[in-house]
């Protein structure tokens, strides 16, 4: 009698529902569970800002499969979010990721996921998707690509790892670190957990460490490009920057003594920490898909917001796994230890040893700043000349230094780099 019931209800649904047969259907035979339809309007916006700014307004319109949602954020809308309420499950656990159907706004800014645990507001996950299409585009997230933002969490899915079933909010939206707060819009259609997803599982480490190709290309005396990843110590925008910059001076550096004309993408964000710019990354890959090489720079900020050596040396793994994986393994990396500040001279020496740890174990190129400060800091009325008044930020001496460290690492085969 209930099975009866219940064929009638699919029954009814099927033929009173616009295209609930279909959803059911497609989302079967692709091996997802769909997890929100968009047929209505869950998404409410958040307000931000001093002014309490709703972040946008929300639009139920034609879609994918039926209807969809149409979300248009307000110009600056700086943390403006739509928010969600989802009822994860223990499938969530099972699941490889999620999916989603996006229509763009056809213009070249980027939407933002974010996922947030249903009690700890610190458990917090970024995805990074683009919008240049007006046409309707799938997404497809596996979980490794659903990035922590804050220094305690966990990643998610990994062995230990944050579970997905804790999930309790489902949000598009950007925080303050993505730095591009235009007014944009872009419809969002059928949300589903994704059985399985294909994720490239080369293994991208090369036969031994250092910057081979790089070093082979310049040699040749042909272009290289060069993409700096880090933060206000890498920032051309910062005002300790603006005169001199090592990332420019290793350019000329190099011109100078292989010929070779030197492209700089610079991509440091000030005042950020290493998750976030993973997050952001699809942004200038879709730019530069395989540069020569990639720098990265970070640590203060890391640590002023709690992590410590474990965990960066985690984040640090992760992020030249995904820089391979997503360069196809054409761009080769360059780890830059932790820069002391003065208040921070000793401190942050677990960050300097992460980063010796990682670029060992991946084979990737090593610029040991940390260890080129120090040993330049013996004399200690030497390094105050290092930086600027605020014993922070690189004065034009210590971008020098940071720049004659790096040209180290790629014109001098490291250790072993013969090894196979």
């Amino acid at each position: 009698m209930k099975a009866a019931r219940f064929a009638l209800i699919i029954a009814l649904l099927v033929l009173t529902v616009p295209d609930f047969g279909r959803r059911c259907a497609c989302a079967e035979e692709s091996g997802q569970t769909v997890i929100m339809d968009m047929d209505s309007a869950r998404h409410q916006p958040l307000p931000f800002g001093k002014d309490k700014t709703p972040a946008g307004t929300v639009e139920v319109v034609d879609g994918k499969f039926g209807k969809a949602c149409k979300l248009t954020f307000a110009a600056g809308a700086q943390g403006g979010f739509f928010s969600a309420r989802v009822a994860a499950t223990p499938e969530w656990d099972t699941a490889a990721g999620i999916s989603f159907w996006v229509k763009g706004d056809g213009s070249q800014s980027w939407g933002g996921l974010e996922m947030i645990d249903g009690d700890d507001f610190s458990a917090r996950y970024a995805y990074c998707f683009p919008i240049d299409s007006a046409e309707w585009r799938k997404i497809t997230i596996p979980w490794c690509d659903l990035l922590p933002e804050h220094a305690q969490a966990k990643f998610v899915g990994a062995k230990d790892g944050y579970p997905p079933s804790k999930f309790r909010n489902l949000w598009f939206g950007k925080w303050w670190y993505w730095r591009e707060y235009p007014a944009h819009s872009f419809t969002i259609d059928q949300i589903a957990l994704e059985r399985e997803i294909a994720v490239d599982a080369t293994d991208y480490t090369p036969p031994a460490p250092g910057l081979p190709r790089l070093l082979a290309k310049l040699k040749a005396r042909k272009p290289v490009t060069i993409v700096t990843m880090g933060d206000s110590l890498s920032d051309k925008r910062h005002w300790a920057n603006r005169q001199v910059l090592w990332s420019e001076l290793l350019a000329a550096e190099l011109k100078k003594t292989f010929g070779s004309e030197v492209r700089l993408v610079n991509v440091a964000l000030g005042g950020t920490e290493l998750r976030a710019n993973l997050v952001l990354m699809p942004r200038w890959l879709k730019e530069t898909p395989e540069p020569d090489l990639v720098t990265v720079w970070f640590g203060y900020n890391d640590w002023s917001s709690g992590m410590r050596g474990p965990a960066f040396q985690e984040t640090l793994r992760a992020a030249v796994d995904r820089l391979r994986r997503l360069t196809r393994g054409r761009s080769e990396v360059l780890l830059i230890t932790s820069c002391p500040s003065m208040e921070r001279w000793d401190a942050m020496e677990e960050f300097a040893a992460a980063a010796r740890a990682v670029a060992a174990e991946r084979k990737t190129g090593l610029a040991d700043v940390a260890a080129a400060f120090h040993e330049r800091g013996l004399q200690v009325d030497a390094r105050p000349t290092l930086y600027c008044d605020d014993k922070t930020h690189l004065g034009g001496p210590g971008h020098l230094l940071a720049c004659q460290t790096v040209l180290k690492a790629i014109t001098e085969a490291p250790a072993g780099a013969g090894k196979r």
